[in-house]
């Protein structure tokens, strides 16, 4: 997936853009996990999954 795409993901739905790079797992419960403590940090978790 183009990565200016994923990355706009990961802004807007931060747990759908570490699905994607991801798949189901550790890291994905974790992004939820953070996005229910508050969306910032799932998005800044999702931003960096994405960008490694």
């Amino acid at each position: 997936m183009n990565k200016l795409a994923m990355i706009l993901i990961a802004i807007f739905l931060p747990p759908v853009a570490v699905f994607l790079k991801r798949g189901f797992g550790k890291d994905l419960v974790i992004n939820i996990l953070l996005c229910l403590l508050f969306i910032l940090p799932g998005m800044v978790h999702a931003l960096w999954i994405v960008s490694k």
